[in-house]
């Protein structure tokens, strides 16, 4: 089977901690071919399929000249056996209109994972207004006074814009609430912008872990990633050490219940962020710590998702 990864620049991979690109490897390993593609690379013309300058690679095996570029072509999407969207947020515009050439080329038969509607309509931040019943306090507002009450009702809150990743933009503020005006003021944009406060959640210390569910199905392990020193944020790229651990049996119950709901939706992986054994965020676009799992436990993140992938373009 061809595989088409549309990611970041292949160029940028940090081999040693990626998840895309373990995801090569082991399509690879299996004698799938695969090739590569950004989102700028893809367009579409009036009586034609949607097309993208692809990549066509072989991983070498090395460390710092991870791959060999056999071919380039414009190619048609639905030429290939499975198209896996990789592409890091921001869901900005761009992002948003790569998901509708996506959803075009599924109309002209190409097979996509995660789902390019299922993209749109689970955004990163957003997707757990739909299981509050696993989430702590949250707001979703862009009225600087309803952040105002929030703080003052909890006293120790956490806020952060719709639209980051990696832990960018978060901000802790604490029961004397200083700042709070002006990490308002930077985040709502006088009212412009939307954003997301949630209570302090002091679990963090043991980690914001990272919970898989692929085709439906949790993965055994997480990854705890740890706040360091004085750091709020528990991001790998903001610093935070990842521990490998097994799965919590409550969280596993709320993995498996968020499985059933959205992996029926097209979302094939699906990456949980639970503090304690609070939901708060659903991440969609390009889960990861695949790597981490698989190099402190053994198991094998990648050949699951594989399996999955497989399985579902039988």
């Amino acid at each position: 089977m061809q595989i088409l990864f549309i990611a970041d620049p292949l160029e940028s991979f940090r081999t040693y901690k990626d998840s895309t690109f373990a995801m090569m490897r082991e399509a690879q390993r299996r004698g799938h071919s695969v090739a590569a593609c950004e989102p700028k690379d893809i367009s579409w013309q009036s009586g034609q399929k949607v097309q993208a300058k692809v990549r066509h690679i072989s991983l070498t095996g090395e460390a710092d000249d991870w791959f060999v570029e056999s071919s380039v072509a414009q190619e048609a999407l639905a030429g290939f056996g499975a198209i896996v969207m990789r592409k890091d947020p921001p869901f900005d515009s761009e992002y948003f209109y790569s998901t509708h050439m996506l959803s075009q080329a599924e109309r002209e038969g190409a097979k996509v994972f995660n789902k390019p509607q299922a993209l749109r309509e689970h955004p990163e931040k957003l997707a757990i207004m739909e299981f509050a019943q696993f989430i702590g306090p949250t707001l979703v507002t862009r009225s600087a006074d309803d952040v105002r009450a929030f703080h003052a009702e909890h006293k120790d809150i956490i806020l952060k814009p719709l639209d980051g990743m990696g832990g960018m933009g978060i901000f802790r503020v604490g029961e004397d609430g200083r700042n709070l005006g002006s990490i308002i003021e930077a985040l709502n944009q006088e009212g412009a912008t939307s954003i997301m406060v949630q209570k302090f959640l002091p679990d963090i210390v043991h980690g914001d872990k990272r919970v898989l569910i692929i085709g439906g199905k949790p993965v055994p392990y997480c990854l705890a990633r740890i706040p360091q020193g004085n750091e709020v944020r528990g991001n790998l790229a903001a610093g935070g050490k990842g521990v490998a651990q097994p799965l919590h049996a409550q969280d596993e119950a709320i993995a498996t219940a968020i499985g059933k709901v959205l992996a029926p939706r097209g979302l094939l992986l699906i990456g949980l962020d639970i503090i304690g054994h609070s939901v708060t965020e659903i991440n969609v676009t390009s889960p990861t710590c695949f790597q981490e799992i698989f190099d402190q436990t053994g198991c094998d993140v990648a050949a699951l998702f594989i399996d999955a992938l497989e399985q579902a373009v039988a």
